[in-house]
């Protein structure tokens, strides 16, 4: 009996502690299509009211302020060269780890290569403040949170951040990603762009 009880005890130590390991540190399982799909979906009765883009859609025609007033086009900013939209806010931990690296594969990129563009849901002194004191060299446009925002109509109903998508040359969405890239993703994501027809 006493074996059964000890078996019992660590069957559930065992489970908590797998329960715990998933709670805090949930990135696998955030990587998988299933996952990254689920999140992409609206939260069940409540549809955005805005469009959503999906892969395979032109970027949304969205015009926002950078963080000093100037009002962007997103399509000008990403014409002729692939992009990399990252959407995220000074608030938002993950954000603000992935963002060095974002900053280091904007700059390796050079003239030609793949741009970094950022859209910080947010305040924009904030913003301001935070891309001159980390010195982050890519354009950051500032959109306030909501159900309309420019995430959302980027493919991110749920309005998990960060959330980056890619872009073709040409102004079509490749891939969309809820939650931190890595280095691996961005390799990735090279590749593809680099793949990715040339022709509209």
């Amino acid at each position: 009996m006493r074996t059964r009880w000890v078996i019992a005890a660590a069957v559930v130590a065992g489970t908590l502690g797998l329960l715990a390991s998933l709670r805090v540190d949930r990135s696998w399982l955030a990587r998988t299509g299933v996952v990254q799909e689920a999140l992409k979906q609206p939260k069940p009765g409540a549809a955005p009211p805005v469009a959503v883009a999906r892969e395979g859609d032109r970027l949304p025609a969205l015009i926002l302020p950078d963080a000093d007033g100037r009002r962007l086009e997103l399509a000008a900013l990403t014409a002729g060269r692939p992009a990399l939209v990252n959407v995220w806010a000074t608030w938002c931990g993950p954000c603000v780890k992935e963002m060095p690296m974002l900053d280091a594969f904007h700059r390796a990129q050079g003239p030609n290569g793949m741009q970094v563009v950022g859209i910080a849901l947010d305040d924009a002194g904030a913003v301001r403040e935070f891309m001159t004191r980390h010195r982050i060299g890519y354009t950051s446009l500032v959109d306030a949170p909501g159900t309309a925002d420019a995430g959302v109509r980027l493919g991110n109903p749920r309005g998990v951040l960060p959330y980056s998508v890619l872009v073709s040359a040409e102004g079509r969405i490749l891939e969309q990603w809820v939650g931190p890239l890595e280095q691996d993703d961005l390799d990735a994501w090279t590749r593809r762009a680099a793949a990715a027809p040339t022709r509209d």
